[in-house]
């Protein structure tokens, strides 16, 4: 019997290396979707731009809430992203591992 896969809705924040770029985006199943990402296997900014390391994340019981949030996010100035990331993870570490 396969193991049934929990949904967890979730927004996200990916930086790349160097922490110039920032990608914000929402999913139902958070560690697949940055597998994804890191793995070069959605087409789009986030893979032009090797956007791959998970610096942010909120978790959410409703998918509409967390898409809802995202589109907050996105309309967001950079300096309060970056703030955000920095109350939770000063270093911008990769957080994927800690999943």
């Amino acid at each position: 019997m396969e193991e049934l896969e929990l949904k967890q809705p979730a927004v996200y924040i990916l930086a790349n290396e160097s922490g110039s770029c920032l990608y914000i985006g929402v999913t139902s199943n958070l560690k697949a979707r940055i597998w994804q990402h890191k793995n070069s296997s959605v087409d789009g900014f986030s893979k032009r731009y090797n956007i791959d390391r998970l610096v942010y994340y909120e978790l959410y019981l409703d998918i509409t809430d967390a898409i809802k949030r995202e589109k907050q996010m996105k309309k967001w100035k950079r300096e309060w992203k970056e703030s955000l990331i920095a109350e939770t993870n000063l270093s911008w570490a990769d957080l994927y591992d800690t999943l």
